[in-house]
């Protein structure tokens, strides 16, 4: 190992993480779109999918930490742990850096509610998971302004590609109720039978009564 590989290696390793931790986002961010819609009702499908979602979305937190964790070595921030752990207090960026913390915060609190699905209620967890494209939007803003690949071609092509996916999957899903209404409306409704017209009885003939 060269001199200058040894002193950047934290570096290399925190930097590693962190595009290993925007890939898996965006493919825990990817598949939880796709699961709102009809691949969740193939038969035996809906287990696997929740399955594979889980462990992305769990890759993806341990990657952020690893992230940070190995950014405490780095001889050129010497972040400490304030710097890692709250927004605005590092001197390298201080903006985009806590847009990455916030992100880091709140993938941990929708990750491990995977655990708590049954206190909480699948309603109210299925609402407060909609949040993770949060995490995605603030770990690209933080990718492009504190990190050091953001202008490398490689990762642009790699977000040129992947957002206009994201964003077509998120526009899908936001419009799903506003089109399940639509096709509602135009299906056509069953004719109702008239109803059977009322037979009118006779008058009763009026008998005489003794008086």
């Amino acid at each position: 190992m060269t001199p200058a590989v040894h002193e950047h290696i934290w570096w290399l390793a925190s930097r590693a993480s962190g595009l290993v931790a925007l890939g898996l986002i965006t493919a825990s961010v990817a598949l939880g779109l796709l699961m709102s819609g009809k691949l969740m009702r193939k038969p035996g499908r809906a287990r696997t999918l929740v399955a594979l979602h889980e462990q992305l979305a769990l890759g993806g937190l341990l990657a952020i930490a690893v992230h940070g964790i190995t950014l405490l070595g780095d001889a050129f921030l010497h972040p400490g742990l304030k710097g890692i752990l709250i927004p605005g207090s590092i001197d390298y960026r201080p903006l985009w850096v806590g847009l990455g913390i916030g992100a880091g915060y709140l993938a941990a609190a929708l990750g491990l509610s995977f655990y708590a699905r049954r206190s909480i209620g699948p309603r109210l967890w299925r609402k407060a998971h909609r949040a993770t494209i949060v995490v995605y939007v603030l770990s690209v803003l933080h990718t492009l302004g504190a990190g050091t690949d953001a202008s490398t071609p490689w990762l642009r092509w790699w977000l040129y590609l992947t957002a206009p996916v994201i964003a077509v999957l998120l526009a899908i899903r936001m419009t799903e109720p506003w089109r399940r209404k639509r096709r509602a409306a135009a299906r056509p409704r069953p004719a109702v039978p008239p109803a059977p017209a009322q037979r009118r009885l006779p008058p009763r003939p009026q008998t005489e009564t003794a008086s």
